[in-house]
Order: C-alpha cells, then sequence, then structure tokens
C-alpha cells in the first residue's frame, strides 16, 4: 500500500473513531469566531508521519491518547493536598470540591511515608507537618468522611507502605458501601524512583518489587477501574534529573514493573492498561511538551513490539503531570504563579490526562487555602480562556517540537542501553548508577545558576523589589500530633488485641510463602492494626535497605 493510502486510510479510521467519541458541549471557536478543526495535520504527509506521529487516538499515540483529546473531556484538575490531622484535612477537601476541584490527591506526612506510627520516637516533630497523618483505618475513615468515593477518583502518594495505605483505603470502602470493583484513583506505589531520587523507602529492592507485584495482581483481579501504579518521573526531575534523564529513568522503571508482573504469570493487556505514569512539567516550555510526545512514543513501541501486547489500551501511555516545585522560588514568591501557568499550559499541550499546579507559597511551607484556589484557578483558566483545549495537538507538525521530540526518543534510547549494560534497572539502582548520573546533571545546572548562564527571576537577577510582598503561610503546630498520639493510644487500648495479633501472624506467614499479602492486610487494616506495626511484621521477613554511597 502507498505512503498516501496508508495516510488517507489512517485519517479515515481517525475520522470515524471521532465520530463515535464523546463530545462536550462547548463552543470550540477562536474568540473572534473561526471555526477550528479538531485536529490540523499535513495535506502530503512525509513517508514518516504514520510511523512517527499519527493521528491521535492511533499508534503511536504521539499526538494524544484520545482520538478528540480535550474536546472529549479536559483533564482532570487535583489539588496535592494534606496536612495535619485527618479531620483537618477532610475539611479541606471538601473546600476543594466545593470549588470545581474534580479530583482528590492525599499527601501524607513523614511518618506515614516511613512506616511509623505518629507514637514512635522518630515520629517526633514530624507529625501531620508535610502531610496528613494516617496510621490506621479509622484515620482513613476520618480522611474520607462525607466524599463518596465510588465517584470520586483519588490518587494517594505513598511507596514504601503503599500495600498499607492501599488496604486503608479498600476497607474504608468497603464500610461505606462501595465495592472494590468501583473505586477510581491511582496509587503512587513507585519505590523504584524512591531508590533512584526520592529515597522514602523501606524494605530492600527484591521484597519491594513483591509488594508492588501483589497490589498490581490482587488490582487486576478485582478492582478494574484502578491504577495499581503512577510511575514516576516527576520526583527523579525534582532530585536534578534532564528533561531527557527524567523521560529515560520513568520509562526504564515501567519496563521493569511490567517485567516483574509478566514473571509473576500476570496477562499483559490484563494489567498494562490500568499503570499511569506521572512527570514534571518543568521550565523548559518545548522541551517539556516534546518530552511527553517522546514518553507516548516510546513506550507504545516497546509495549508492542517487544512486550507484545495486542490490546490498545496497553500500547498507551496516560500520564499525570505536577508544575515544578523546584523551579518555585522564595524570593519574589508571587513570580510563582505566572510560572506555574506556564509549566501548566505545557502540560496541557503535550496531552496530560490530569495535572496538579503548585501554589505560590510551596516553597515556604504547606499550600495556605487562598495559594491553593489561585493554583486552581490557574488551570480553569487554561481551560477556558486560552483556547488550547479546542485542537488535539496544536504544536504538531512544528519543525522545532518534531524535532526535540526525536532528540529526547534518541537521548532515551541511549539511556536504556547503558542500563541494560548494568543489568537492569535493579542493579543499575545497587552500583549507585542512577543517582551519580542525577547528581552530575544537579551539579551542572546549579553552576549555569551560579554563573548567571541561565537567569532565574527574582533569585540571580531582577532581584530589587520597591515592595515586600508577605505571604500567609499555613503554620501545623504540635496540637496535630498530640491529638494523634492520644488518638492511637485510644484505639489500641479499645480494639480487640487477639483479633490484631491473628491478623499481624497471618502477614508473616504470607510474607514467608508466595501468597498475595493484600488480602491479610486488609484482614489486619479491619482489626485496627496501625500502620507500624503491619511494617514491622513485613521487616521480620523482608529485612531493610541501606543505599549505595554515590560521591
Amino acid at each position: 500500500m502507498s505512503n498516501n493510502k496508508k495516510f488517507d486510510k489512517a485519517k479515515k479510521d481517525w475520522k470515524n473513531s471521532l465520530g463515535k467519541s464523546p463530545i462536550r458541549e462547548y463552543n470550540f471557536d477562536t474568540l473572534s469566531g473561526k471555526k477550528l478543526d479538531p485536529l490540523y495535520y499535513p495535506n502530503s504527509p512525509s513517508e514518516n508521519y504514520l510511523k512517527k506521529l499519527g493521528f491521535p487516538g492511533q499508534f503511536p499515540y504521539t499526538r494524544g491518547v484520545h482520538a478528540n483529546m480535550y474536546r472529549g473531556k479536559l483533564w482532570t484538575k487535583r489539588q496535592f493536598s494534606g496536612f495535619g490531622t485527618a479531620n483537618e484535612t477532610n475539611k479541606r477537601y471538601h473546600s476543594l470540591l466545593g470549588k470545581g476541584q474534580t479530583g482528590l490527591s492525599v499527601a501524607y506526612d513523614m511518618p506515614t511515608l516511613m512506616g511509623y506510627d505518629p507514637d514512635h520516637p522518630w515520629s517526633e516533630g514530624e507529625v501531620g507537618k508535610c502531610g496528613v497523618s494516617v496510621a490506621s483505618i479509622k484515620d482513613m475513615e476520618d480522611l474520607f468522611s462525607g466524599i463518596d468515593l465510588g465517584k470520586i477518583s483519588v490518587s494517594q502518594t505513598i511507596n514504601g507502605p503503599a500495600i498499607i495505605l492501599l488496604a486503608f483505603y479498600i476497607a474504608t470502602a468497603e464500610k461505606k458501601g462501595v465495592s472494590k470493583k468501583d473505586l477510581r484513583g491511582t496509587l503512587q506505589n513507585d519505590i523504584l524512583k524512591e531508590f533512584i531520587a526520592q529515597k522514602e523507602w523501606i524494605f530492600p529492592p527484591e521484597p519491594s518489587m513483591r509488594l508492588v507485584t501483589d497490589m498490581i495482581d490482587f488490582c487486576t483481579s478485582y478492582m478494574p477501574k484502578y491504577n495499581t501504579i503512577s510511575i514516576s518521573g516527576y520526583h527523579i526531575r525534582e532530585a536534578g534529573s534532564t528533561a531527557s534523564q527524567e523521560l529515560a529513568f520513568t520509562l526504564a522503571d515501567g519496563f521493569t514493573y511490567v517485567e516483574y508482573a509478566l514473571k509473576a504469570g500476570i496477562d499483559i493487556d490484563k494489567f498494562a492498561p490500568r499503570l499511569s505514569f506521572f512527570f514534571n512539567s518543568h521550565l523548559d516550555f518545548f522541551e517539556e511538551v516534546a518530552k511527553f510526545r517522546a514518553a507516548r512514543r516510546i513506550w507504545a513501541r516497546r509495549m508492542k513490539e517487544k512486550y507484545k501486547a495486542k490490546d490498545p489500551q496497553s500500547w498507551k501511555l496516560r500520564f499525570h503531570a505536577q508544575t515544578a516545585g523546584c523551579s518555585l522560588t522564595a524570593q519574589q514568591p508571587e513570580n510563582n504563579i505566572s510560572r506555574t501557568a506556564f509549566q501548566g499550559l505545557a502540560a496541557v499541550l503535550g496531552g496530560a490526562q490530569s495535572l496538579h499546579t503548585n501554589s505560590m507559597d510551596e516553597t515556604l511551607a504547606l499550600p495556605s487555602e487562598k495559594a491553593a484556589e489561585i493554583a486552581l484557578r490557574t488551570q480553569q483558566l487554561i481551560a477556558f480562556e486560552t483556547g488550547v483545549a479546542n485542537v488535539a495537538d496544536p504544536l504538531g507538525g512544528s519543525y522545532f517540537v518534531e524535532n526535540l521530540t526525536d532528540q529526547l526518543e534518541d537521548d532515551a534510547e541511549n539511556y536504556f542501553k547503558e542500563i541494560d549494560k548494568l543489568g537492569g534497572v535493579i542493579p543499575a539502582i545497587e552500583k549507585g548508577y542512577f543517582q551519580y548520573e542525577i547528581s552530575r546533571s544537579a551539579s551542572s545546572h546549579q553552576k549555569k545558576i551560579d554563573n548567571r548562564e541561565l537567569i532565574h527571576v527574582g533569585v540571580n537577577d531582577y532581584i530589587k523589589s520597591d515592595e515586600e510582598i508577605e505571604i500567609p503561610i499555613l503554620e501545623i503546630g504540635k496540637e496535630a500530633e498530640d491529638f494523634q498520639k492520644k488518638s492511637i493510644k485510644s484505639l489500641k487500648n479499645n480494639r480487640n488485641s487477639q483479633a490484631v495479633d491473628s491478623s499481624l501472624a497471618k502477614i508473616k506467614d504470607a510474607a514467608k510463602s508466595d501468597k498475595n499479602l493484600l488480602p491479610p492486610i486488609i484482614e489486619a487494616a479491619n482489626s485496627f492494626a496501625t500502620i507500624g506495626e503491619i511494617v514491622i511484621s513485613l521487616k521480620e521477613e523482608f529485612g531493610e535497605w541501606n543505599e549505595t554511597s554515590v560521591f
């Protein structure tokens, strides 16, 4: 078949799928009243057009995973929120939902992220500070009080003890009468990026991968609407990586999860459609757009050609984006509103399915309610006032953007070769490869700022200001910690201790075997076992992890 005939057939297929796609009740004309097509493409396509770009909703999905993109449905607008106690955070959730937010993202505090109860000595001074404290199913019930978990999509940023928080969440939903099969949302559950960048791990790599695989297996069988992993490049970028490294290391992690699930005997077309990604949307506007497009193309090809997935849903890379926290400045913090707007716009032009916009005060503290509202309004301005959602992949075909997309793809492929030479992602982690590469890039970037090769407005140039700006800061006092300590003491005094001990013993037995760990952990959640107690039970079998030092 000639190139033109292939193009005509692909265009016809796209138009047919467009007719079957949902469409929002909205005027997609320009402000001047000019009619806009849902997509623009060349009249005389090159031989590589279908191979590299194609049409939205068609392999290799460079131009988007849906045929009509945002004409059918806008991205989910999320705000990352959590502080103090579950009751305090619940009030913020109701406020955000009332202002038009369409999904919730849970930020947990450091003790929860590391698997410690609020009354543990190492939790001292950290309870509720950088997120919400959740130590038991009781806290999870309070967190989602008055919220219909069957209707709202919930993303949870938790990794080391992810299986425990998922168990708390499932048990809470079922108590509310919501079936597991109806739960929608995403569990971050990306332990590999913890070893690479964020450093919040509990167990060594192999048992950690066992936990991830058990969750994939369980959710594949019982939770068809739930995304089991949000494979995260965000924290890799925040640690100082380049866009190419974020792209390559994130996708390499994703391929590793696929390989472990396949080894466990799980059908790729059963679990792959429920994998999602989480990328950083940084300051180099066009590079970020190109990065998202390259990610879709690389993922589609590997899933189809290397891993032999047959279902097109397995080929589609769907992603959440968050604007770059590391780009925010304490100096002239109101500038952060503009930075966030540009970064959010890049994510949308790159085809994000979900977006979190940072608040202007997040470099100083957890966001205040006013700052969070401005960040949400930023997304709404992009959606309804800029016109960028009216056409799929509006930058597609740009000489610049297409060239950047190709370059980033080539960079990623070169990194994949290096990782393969080291034996794969986990051996590379154990050898400190990722850590060294990221630290090198972070150091290079900082030198450019120090030498003023890169201008950071308000930091190394345009520093003087006639007006001192005071930003209200959300401060978390010791009251949350005192409350949580009393709460967990009361919980332990009033629960059935025999039921707790029995459930913890079942977790230990499952850890020693190849049984799926999620059912006994759900049982432990329902018996009011705490996160710390469940982690201790797993540590007895799995041990702990110490990282290889990199200098």
